[in-house]
């Protein structure tokens, strides 16, 4: 049986997938999910076989959450299901863990195939993308800037999933410190928000 996770914040598309799916033989949904938050809830509880997830969603993102999942769970495959085609976008997914790539204008019934190809153990690409571009050039890493001991420390626990509570806590401080060391550091590292904040904190490999 494929267990499936799915997260997608239109719900009209989550209900056709999951009419397309639901008398399906040897596949089982576990899970609906409209944002990054309540997928990683459902996976941890119910570590399904694959994750279906969009790109770009509330409260954490499809990248930083294939990310997180990969990291807890590297058993489970995940399909990108999203309107992004661009080669940054399908790049940054699959170097986040995800073993397919799945376009939104593609036909339901491509949903599945993609489903039944990771869960074999195979990738999965979207006809309308061509996957050579991944080997075409060796990544390029720019210098990022340099964090003080503290934001290094506290970036650490943010790409290991914990609240600023729990950072201040863990840290003897208080939340308004991990706050502003949160602000600071989105700022040297040209960043928006506290979702690519995580998702800087999970591309890093923690050696510091």
């Amino acid at each position: 049986m494929i267990t499936v996770a799915i997260a997608e914040d239109h719900q009209s598309l989550v209900d056709g997938i999951n009419l397309l799916l639901k008398y399906e033989e040897g596949i089982s949904i576990v899970g609906m999910a409209n944002d990054g938050e309540a997928l990683l809830e459902i996976v941890r509880k119910k570590q399904p076989k694959v994750v279906l997830t969009d790109i770009k969603m509330p409260k954490i993102d499809g990248i930083a959450a294939t990310k997180i999942i990969k990291n807890e769970f590297p058993q489970i495959k995940i399909v990108a299901f999203t309107m992004f085609s661009q080669h940054d976008a399908v790049s940054q997914m699959i170097a986040a863990g995800a073993s397919g790539y799945l376009l939104k204008n593609s036909p339901l019934e491509e949903v599945l195939n993609a489903i039944k190809t990771v869960a074999a153990g195979n990738t999965f690409f979207d006809r309308g993308i061509d996957p050579s571009f991944l080997n075409e050039t060796a990544e390029t890493t720019s210098q990022k800037p340099i964090l003080s001991k503290s934001e290094r420390e506290i970036l650490r626990y943010i790409g290991q999933g914990k609240t600023s509570s729990q950072i201040a806590n863990l840290r003897f401080t208080a939340v308004s410190t991990v706050e502003k060391h949160r602000k600071n550091m989105m700022h040297k590292l040209g960043l928006s928000g506290k979702g690519e904040l995580l998702r800087y904190a999970l591309e890093q490999k923690y050696d510091f």
